[in-house]
């Protein structure tokens, strides 16, 4: 892996550049020198292509997320704060691989500040602190298969987070 010219493959059946790696091993085995034009270029259409079809991938997965989700508007999960923004909070649902925002203004009546390094949303009056790896429980508030999105709102009042933890002392 530490060579200059380093290449991995898989089964050529599974993607392009493995079979190109396929058919420049078979034809090295063979005496023989393969050249199927300009290695590099090559390479970057590959990778576009990939990169492409991943994101592909990931636009239909979350579409079908949203189709499966549709119909259970209203319904309360269980679930954990799986990434913390300016906007808002992200939580995973339990058991159904589901993701969904918790729009700031759906935090309650406060006003929150964003820690982008602690990954935590403050409230400037109540003290709550949302952070990462946070439990709680929220509403499916919408559904939009157009733009694939899933928007929540807090269950209940009684699961608002823990008020803010001191801050820890740097020992010296």
């Amino acid at each position: 892996m530490a060579y200059e010219s380093y290449t991995h493959f898989t089964s050529p059946i599974r993607r392009y550049p493995d079979l190109l790696v396929h058919r420049a091993i078979k034809a090295v085995l063979k005496g023989q020198q393969y050249a199927p034009g300009n290695w590099r270029e090559l390479g970057t259409h590959c990778s576009m292509t990939e990169r492409r079809a991943d994101d592909a991938t990931r636009d239909v997965e979350q579409w079908l997320k949203c189709f499966y989700m549709q119909d259970r508007v209203g319904e309360i999960f269980a679930g954990t704060i799986s990434g913390v923004t300016s906007f808002g909070i992200f939580v995973s649902l339990d058991g159904v691989y589901v993701e969904g925002l918790v729009h700031v203004s759906e935090l309650g009546n406060d006003y929150y500040q964003f820690d982008a390094a602690r990954h935590t949303m403050t409230g400037e009056r109540t003290h709550h602190v949302y952070r990462l790896s946070d439990r709680l429980q929220v509403k499916i508030a919408r559904v939009d298969l157009e733009t694939s999105r899933i928007d929540f709102s807090l269950a209940d009042a009684q699961h608002e987070p823990a008020p803010a933890r001191a801050p820890k002392r740097k020992r010296r």
